[in-house]
């Protein structure tokens, strides 16, 4: 937008991922400082707009067009008070770039134009097709463990919340669900947690919660491995795209004098996870479907001749 550089945008977006903001919220604040997202690029385009959406979004609203990228051809939502509610909520207003406090502040008062709602005629010819979300993803990892001979189950609630967190309530959910089908079984999950940043280590959503479940591996009777992976292949401001932890991380940890509930409160996971050897690189994907988690339990199953 006028009067905002992409030095102003990047800060803002830095300053409300480490205090925890969801994608909504996040999308709120960054549709008011762009003159594309939240339905500006239909808008400005005058002429029949389609557009082909892969979605990360898991929420409030699944798949929701007006969040999904921002929403460039799609009425947005949300308002200008909306927006600057968030910044306040997360405790960050004061430490935004001044052109951004102004112009939030700004808006809230009214001065600048909304940006365009439903109904909106500039829209009318816009339409939307999505063709990729997380169960997309889901779908293609159950696949693959049934062909390798694992029984299968899909946890089809999406995994949300602060990564620390989920991940143990998600192995808790999976043992719960497998318990009774035979081994070797494969639990799969998807969605996209948050990282409130307190620490000054480094990683990403996905290390977060894959070392934050080492601990409750360590206690299982049976083999087992868990996987969080960013479908795009990025975690955070890292070269992984995940943390794949099973059975031994917990006591490998010990063995190399690597404190793993310290690691995780000081964000530290990369760190972690790169000296036992249990980050995940695929390299850039170049699409994004959200994170997608997987437990397996069991013996694996011997070979398909």
């Amino acid at each position: 937008a006028d009067g905002i550089s992409l030095a102003d945008k990047q800060a803002t977006t830095k300053l409300l991922l480490e205090a925890g903001a969801s994608i909504d919220e996040l999308n709120a604040v960054r549709k008011h400082l762009s003159a594309v997202k939240g339905g500006g690029l239909a808008a400005a385009a005058r002429c029949e707009v389609v557009t082909f959406a892969l979605s990360d979004v898991v929420g409030p609203v699944a798949d929701d067009p007006g969040v999904i990228g921002s929403g460039p051809t799609s009425p947005d939502a949300s308002t200008w008070a909306d927006a600057l509610a968030v910044v306040s909520r997360r405790g960050v207003l004061e430490r935004l770039p001044a052109a951004i406090r102004q112009r939030l502040q700004a808006g809230a008062r009214g001065e600048l134009p909304e940006t365009p709602k439903s109904g909106d005629p500039r829209l009318a010819r816009a339409m939307w097709h999505l063709i990729g979300n997380r169960a997309d993803a889901m779908d293609a990892a159950r696949s693959a463990a049934i062909d390798r001979g694992f029984s299968t189950i899909t946890i089809e609630a999406p995994i949300v919340g602060e990564a620390r967190d989920a991940g143990p309530a998600f192995l808790v959910r999976a043992l719960e669900v497998s318990r009774r089908l035979p081994r070797p079984v494969c639990v799969v999950g998807a969605g996209e947690t948050t990282v409130r940043v307190v620490g000054r280590g480094r990683g990403g959503r996905n290390q977060e919660l894959a070392l934050s479940v080492a601990a409750a591996l360590a206690t299982l009777r049976e083999p087992a491995a868990f996987l969080s992976v960013g479908t795009d292949g990025i975690d955070g401001p890292t070269d992984a795209a995940g943390g794949l932890v099973d059975t031994t991380t917990h006591g490998r940890g010990q063995a190399l004098g690597v404190d793993l509930e310290a690691s995780l409160a000081d964000n530290d996971a990369y760190h972690a996870l790169g000296r036992l050897d249990d980050l995940v690189r695929t390299g850039p994907t170049d699409t994004n479907v959200g994170d997608l988690q997987v437990l397996v339990i069991g013996d694996p199953a011997p070979p398909v001749a």
